[in-house]
């Protein structure tokens, strides 16, 4: 039937205005400026968090309410200015266990939560925070890599008994460089080295008396070794970021070798730069024998059991090059695959070997910085970051036989050897990284950019509805209703697919209003032109928006590519930008197409229909 939609369309397209607004809905629900209280090694108690608490009645600081929540306390406040200097307090009233990280706390309604509805998360431009570029040093990490390769060389050159004439060192253009008397005996060597390390490209050349002999790495192994590296390396940043409780941090590769951090709700760039950059290492230690001196041990807990260690340190976590988790083949049982650099094997091995059937023990050490507050003689509050060590057992295991550079960790379940390899993998970094910029957003202008970016959408929907209901009057009206689903449609999907909200992405929705108005502009237009050759209003508004379809297919088509493209190639605002455009020209075919047109066959889909208010002066053919 003519301009009549069949029941179960009408209510499939109320369902998807219905469930739009309620996934909209979270985002009306703006979150809370917190502090969030930790502790190092426990649970933050009541106690704790009255102490915080009194610190800011005292200091005349509002908040909302406070509560423990799985260990961790979070005090909301009343004002986003005050987050700073509520952190100095609460600093300055608990003592150095206690660590406290600027949040915000949501405000979502549990019911929404139940259902999957969440807020759009904030960029760095308008929630405030600190953005890090760094890059991986790959020329180290390849020097370091051939280096650990020439030390093996070296061993197994005297294993072998192949004379070589010193140094086997590696020179400045990254190769490792043999040097022999003969060209018989560099074969000899060439033969070995290679059934060793097949991964290696070799070229011989003769200098004078030396017959050369060079190893480089090729092509692919200098590809898996910077994958690795930058890897490995965000893998250690992602672990030490957690240290800071920030919400949703961005941690994520930039090009080939360089790493992109953006951390909303900090603004000490010095307190994440600390966190970043801060030493773990790992310690390989003997467990002390009955018989081993009270003096020369260590004790430290293990899963909840006292171990006493040998104070001498077997093997550092300078030394492991490599922690993998496999499928042991004869137990079917996870295991954690280490690799050593020559020197770490060497010692390694020499101790192993005689304690077979004892016990050795992996302690992880970090260096980390902590946030302190003082007050200063004026009696105004600063912040200072201090360095502070912590140390844990994190596997003690039986000695089976003698280790070498290569040895695995057994006994462990799934997930515990999971995390045993993240955490010797996260212990330091792969390659060594520099900062390469930093810059630092406020929450005073996030703040800002929020309110200028609502109010350029508000302004922008004010101009728009005010120029659809003078110029087409009711078909108007009915445009700018389905302007405000296409908005509530934007909202529930980038909340949905957790997009991130930046400024140009609210650029990038006024945009989309602009195309989702213009696509009934077109539709009016056809409908206006099937009037004047005069064409019935029934048959006009079916014919109206039948022809425009392929317009209105054709240019948002052509605008969805751009947006597309635009995220495949582009970082930060591009992407940003190009999200909500794309999801703008998806909802704005919905809404132009379907809602606009379900709400005109009811206003006007009687087939007996003589008049339609869309702005123009009816032909006389028209409404006889």
């Amino acid at each position: 039937m003519l301009n009549k939609f069949p029941l179960w369309k009408n209510l499939l397209i109320l369902l998807m205005v219905v469930l739009s607004a309620i996934y909209a809905l979270p985002n009306f629900y703006p979150d809370d400026p917190a502090v969030q209280i930790s502790h190092d090694s426990g649970q933050v108690d009541q106690a704790a968090l009255d102490t915080a608490l009194q610190a800011l009645r005292d200091d005349g600081i509002a908040y909302k309410e406070a509560a423990i929540e799985d260990g961790v306390a979070l005090i909301r406040l009343t004002a986003q200015p005050d987050q700073t200097r509520a952190q100095q307090l609460v600093n300055l009233a608990l003592s150095r266990d206690y660590v406290v990280a600027l949040n915000l706390a949501p405000n979502t309604p549990k019911w929404l939560l139940a259902i999957g509805a969440k807020p759009m998360s904030y960029g760095l431009d308008l929630q405030g925070g600190v953005h890090f570029l760094m890059e991986v040093d790959l020329e180290q990490a390849i020097a370091k890599q051939l280096n650990d390769t020439a030390a093996v060389m070296r061993n197994l050159m005297r294993e072998e008994r192949i004379r070589y004439r010193p140094p086997l060192n590696v020179d400045a253009q990254n190769r490792i460089v043999l040097r022999f008397a003969d060209a018989e005996t560099r074969t000899a060597a060439s033969a070995r080295l290679r059934t060793e390390f097949p991964d290696l490209q070799t070229r011989t050349e003769q200098a004078g008396q030396d017959f050369l002999l060079y190893f480089n790495m090729t092509e692919a192994s200098i590809l898996q070794l910077q994958t690795y590296a930058v890897q490995q390396n965000l893998t250690t940043l992602r672990s030490r970021v957690n240290e800071l409780g920030v919400k949703e941090p961005k941690i994520q590769q930039s090009g080939i070798n360089r790493i992109v951090i953006e951390l909303p709700g900090i603004q000490d760039t010095t307190r994440a730069k600390d966190l970043i950059a801060a030493v773990a290492t790992l310690q390989f230690h003997l467990v002390a024998g009955p018989n081993t001196l009270a003096g020369d041990t260590v004790e430290y807990p293990y899963n909840g059991v006292p171990y006493r260690l040998d104070a001498n340190v077997i093997v550092s976590g300078e030394s492991v090059t490599s922690a993998q988790t496999s499928i042991d083949p004869q137990t079917t049982l996870p295991q954690v695959n280490i690799t050593l650099d020559a020197a770490g094997a060497r010692r390694l091995n020499e101790v192993t070997r005689v304690n077979i059937q004892n016990s050795m023990a992996i302690l992880l050490s970090e260096t980390k910085t902590r946030n302190e507050t003082v007050r200063g003689a004026d009696g105004e509050l600063s912040t200072v970051s201090r360095p502070y060590a912590e140390e844990r057992l994190i596997s003690v295991a039986t000695i089976q036989s003698a280790l070498g550079r290569q040895f695995r960790i057994t006994g462990l379940e799934a997930k515990e050897a999971g995390d045993l390899a993240l955490l010797i993998r996260s212990g330091a970094l792969a390659a060594p990284m520099h900062f390469v910029e930093e810059s630092t957003v406020g929450p005073s202008l996030g703040q800002e950019n929020i309110e200028n970016g609502v109010n350029s959408v508000l302004a922008g929907l004010a101009a728009i509805f005010v120029f659809m209901i003078l110029v087409y009057r009711v078909c108007g009206f009915i445009a700018n209703v389905a302007l405000f689903a296409n908005i509530l449609m934007i909202m529930a999907l980038m909340s949905i697919i957790g997009a991130t909200l930046t400024l140009p992405g609210i650029a990038g929705i006024v945009l989309t209003m602009a195309v989702a108005v213009d696509a009934n502009v077109l539709i009016y237009a056809r409908i206006g032109d099937e009037l004047t050759r005069g064409m019935k209003v029934a048959r006009a508004i079916d014919a109206g928006y039948d022809r425009a379809f392929i317009t209105i297919l054709d240019s948002n088509l052509t605008i969805l590519i751009v947006a597309v493209i635009l995220y495949s190639v582009g970082t930060g605002p591009i992407k940003g930008f190009a999200v909500t455009t794309a999801v703008g020209i998806v909802t704005s075919m919905v809404t132009a197409i379907l809602i606009s047109r379900a709400i005109v066959n009811v206003v006007y889909g009687s087939a007996d229909t003589k008049y339609i208010s869309i702005g123009m002066k009816m032909p006389e053919t028209a409404s006889a």
